[in-house]
């Protein structure tokens, strides 16, 4: 039997890559099931985020290839930079500060294959 992969992407969420990167590391290779309760008492904004993705993966395997959620395991998840929203803040003698307001896309692929 060969490997089927499914992924899910979401881009551009206002959170830093290398914060959401943090939680990543947690979860790969683990199986679907055990990496959704993982994120779901993990304290930080951004494992709702990437809760939400891995919830959409594992959808699209059930509905688009009709695999067993049972079955599926975490192959990779991916932090990536976006776009950076580019602000300013006023500073003292006139000065302005730059702020950068970065964005990431990330992307969960779910295999029903052990790595």
């Amino acid at each position: 039997m060969s490997a089927t992969e499914v992924k899910a992407v979401l881009k551009f969420v206002r959170i830093s890559p290398q914060k959401v990167r943090k939680l990543v590391d947690g979860i790969k290779g683990k199986p679907a099931e055990a990496a959704i309760d993982m994120l779901k008492f993990m304290p930080q904004k951004g494992a709702a985020i990437v809760e939400k993705v891995l919830r959409s993966a594992v959808a699209n395997a059930e509905q688009n290839h009709s695999l067993d959620v049972d079955t599926l395991i975490v192959k990779n998840v991916m932090a990536d930079q976006g776009p950076t929203l580019k602000r300013f803040r006023a500073r003292a003698r006139g000065r302005g500060a730059r702020i950068l307001k970065r964005t990431a896309h990330i992307t969960v692929v779910l295999s029903d294959e052990a790595i």
